[in-house]
């Protein structure tokens, strides 16, 4: 059983030695020349060039690759904005109560995605939501690059001419026709730990969109800036109060090289236990674990559901100061790279629990099995949604897992009662 990464884009070479490291301890790695490879660990260029009808390339049942060939239904900031809204169209039409809204018109269960519009599409509609409030703030961002590049703040109108606009149509129209852009509200009231802000990275395995089952990685961590928080207008362009990357946060001259601005969500967990008491955040951690649900099963009915394909995504979250979380985005190559000690660690061992599950017992491959590796390979990952086993429970259990009724997979806590129960959508 070898492993084929003579065609992988390595971001650097720590991710190679992970990989490697791994691969090597399952014995997979042979290395030949002119023999047949039967796992591929890519790079999204790499997966569209696979699943290209120019190529005409099919993979056999023995391989299997690390990403669904349209995941960037998902990924592409501005498609998992569409899918949601149109997944949440969708249940209304249908009348489920999941769609249920409040008097204010704001969806009660399914308002986790800030209001967004796509630029330069939705321009006009975007200033009719400005108008509302003009003393709001927004963040831009092109929708296809990562790692912070290309995004900033505006609270004015004016601030977007450095696109152009056309005089006679008063259409907002960008400078590159490729490149698009996501604006969102800005989360102004973020919850901050020692006046500093942070986001959430989760890590999340996708075996299967339909059936969809998920998988969630008990390992996740908080990045902070090294900047302490803001709302001030004055600094808006400082994007080391604002953005929590890694990949810009290294570069101020408070980041810290040994813990690399970094909290483990455990350490999060006891903080927000110590000072805002258990009862809620349970609540907080099953409503991020709804999230993540939901924003799969808005882009199942689109995914191609590739029987050779797995995918491990890296979610990004914020929480307010109210303890409401937020889905700002979902990418498809979350970073393997270490910057600490303890980032090496648990990257390591992502690596290798991911790969447990896709190849249970790294035996060969075969993309028919049913896709349920038993408990003892999931390692730090714990079943978050196992869609055959909710249809066996009726139709009606995720609406009955929102009001804390019924039982299910995994054992969590009602919204109010502060009684153990199970909740059903998991």
């Amino acid at each position: 059983f070898r492993i084929m990464a003579g065609k992988v884009k390595w971001v650097t070479d720590i991710e190679k030695s992970v990989l490697i490291n791994n691969f090597e301890k399952r014995g997979w790695i042979q290395v030949a020349e002119n023999e047949d490879w039967n796992f591929y660990w890519m790079s999204v260029q790499t997966i569209r060039n696979v699943f290209s009808v120019e190529t005409g390339y099919r993979l056999s049942d023995d391989q299997i690759v690390n990403h669904f060939p349209n995941h960037y239904e998902l990924t592409r900031k501005d498609l998992m904005v569409k899918n949601i809204k149109r997944y949440r169209k969708e249940l209304e039409k249908e009348g489920s109560p999941l769609a249920e809204k409040d008097e204010n018109g704001k969806y009660i269960y399914l308002d986790f995605v800030p209001v967004t519009f796509m630029l330069p599409a939705d321009y006009n509609l975007f200033v009719e939501e400005f108008r509302k409030n003009p003393s709001s703030t927004w963040i831009m961002k092109p929708c296809g690059k990562a790692q912070g590049k290309g995004i900033f703040l505006i609270n004015k109108l004016s601030q977007i001419k450095k696109w152009s606009r056309d005089s006679k149509t008063s259409s907002f129209v960008s400078q590159s026709s490729k490149e698009a852009y996501v604006i969102s509200l800005y989360i102004n009231n973020p919850l901050l730990i020692g006046g500093k802000k942070f986001d959430l990275r989760l890590y999340v395995l996708v075996s299967t969109y339909r059936p969809l089952r998920c998988y969630m990685y008990k390992l996740g961590f908080c990045r902070f800036c090294t900047v302490k928080y803001t709302p001030s207008t004055s600094e808006l362009d400082n994007m080391f109060v604002h953005l929590t990357n890694v990949a810009i946060q290294k570069h101020g001259d408070d980041y810290n090289h040994i813990h690399g601005g970094k909290w483990t969500v455990s350490n999060l967990r006891l903080y927000l236990e110590s000072t805002r008491g258990k009862e809620v955040t349970n609540k907080l951690f099953d409503e991020i674990h709804w999230i993540i649900v939901q924003s799969l099963k808005a882009v199942a009915p689109v995914m191609n559901n590739d029987k050779h394909c797995f995918e491990c995504y890296g979610y990004d979250i914020i929480i307010d100061d109210k303890l409401k979380p937020w889905l700002i985005e979902v990418n498809a190559s979350p970073s393997l790279t270490s910057s600490t000690a303890n980032d090496r660690i648990l990257k390591y061992n992502l690596i290798n629990d991911t790969l447990n599950i896709a190849v249970p017992n790294g035996e060969i491959p075969d993309c028919k099995w049913n896709k349920s590796p038993p408990k003892e390979v999931l390692g730090n990952y714990e079943v978050l949604y196992d869609e055959e086993m909710a249809q066996s429970d009726g139709p009606d259990r995720d609406m009955r897992s929102r009001s804390g009724q019924s039982s299910g997979i995994k054992g969590s806590r009602a919204r109010d009662s502060g009684k153990p129960v199970l909740t059903t959508w998991k």
